[in-house]
């Protein structure tokens, strides 16, 4: 027989009567609320049907942004977890609240949510091809890497289902260069050893791209980022669009970068390793090198010093 726990069972007014106000949108009277300490000392517990959440929660969810402010001027915990391990945070991307995700992150969220989630806040933005609030999520110091915990199966062999990967098999081509802009890995997206070591045959990205058709734009982008062009194993289809992608890696192949493209793969390796993506624009370059560094622009002629 379903019981509910004691704290359920005793008096739940303040907690209820909070999240009525945050689901009417009502900032002004929950304001009043927790002008009172009854119901500060309940901001942070969870109440209601299906999840239950805390106010907080609640507030990203809906994306009542008012609410969520008042709530975080109050006290709510940033970071509060819910029974899927989820944070305000990782509700406000999942329902595309950019307002609530910006607030949220300057109040001090983890861009990267729980480690108890099987799902991640970037892996989420990626997959619904939300370029804004991947760039912030990014802008922030999320894990450009970050993947599920949950393998996918493909060929008989196991992947991990990374941000870059999703990006590219659901079609989202601005968050697939935001996420390599970043620094994200274009061999494998993967930066965990234990991880990779486990999966039998490791595919790269762009053997994914390829196999799933996503088109010369995401060949290209994975090229100019530095993938190792030498890794997939190429399986000529009947569909023209996988065989001009094909027709560009064997031209790559054949014809090797330019020292000055290799040189800014080199650099922005180097700069990821350290993890120092960020620091781009503070190097101390002249503007036509650092638009080159950030592929905003390829110099035109030659550069002295």
């Amino acid at each position: 027989m379903l019981q509910l726990n004691r704290e359920e069972t005793e008096d739940n007014g303040e907690i209820r009567k909070l999240i009525q106000a945050v689901s009417d949108d009502d900032d002004t009277l929950l304001a009043e609320l927790l002008s009172e300490e009854r119901y500060r000392n309940s901001i942070n517990k969870s109440w209601g049907w299906g999840v239950p959440g805390t106010p907080l929660r609640m507030a990203a969810s809906w994306g009542h942004i008012k609410c969520l402010e008042v709530l975080l001027a109050h006290g709510s915990e940033v970071d509060s977890l819910d029974v899927k391990a989820q944070t305000p945070l990782f509700t406000a991307v999942s329902g595309r609240h950019l307002n609530c995700v910006l607030t949220l992150l300057k109040a001090g969220a983890n861009p990267n949510g729980s480690i108890y989630n099987n799902c991640s806040p970037v892996l989420t933005a990626a997959r619904e091809g939300d370029a804004e609030i991947l760039k912030e999520l990014l802008k922030h110091g999320a894990e450009v890497n970050a993947r599920s915990k949950v393998l996918l199966w493909a060929s008989n062999s196991s992947i991990s289902s990374g941000p870059l990967y999703l990006s590219a098999v659901y079609g989202h081509l601005e968050c697939f260069k935001l996420l390599l802009l970043y620094g994200a890995d274009p061999d494998y997206n993967c930066a965990d050893e234990t991880l990779f070591k486990r999966i039998k045959q490791p595919k790269t990205v762009l053997e994914m791209c390829l196999r799933h058709g996503c088109g010369v734009e995401y060949i290209q982008l994975l090229i100019d980022f530095g993938a190792n062009v030498y890794l997939p194993t190429l399986i000529i289809e009947k569909s023209t669009k996988q065989n001009e992608a094909v027709e560009l890696l064997l031209k790559e192949r054949g014809c090797p970068k330019s020292l000055m493209a290799q040189c800014r793969i080199a650099i922005r390796n180097y700069l990821r390793k350290i993890n120092r993506m960020n620091c781009i624009d503070s190097l101390g370059v002249p503007p036509i090198l650092m638009n080159f560094l950030n592929y905003a622009a390829a110099p035109t002629k030659s550069i002295t010093f």
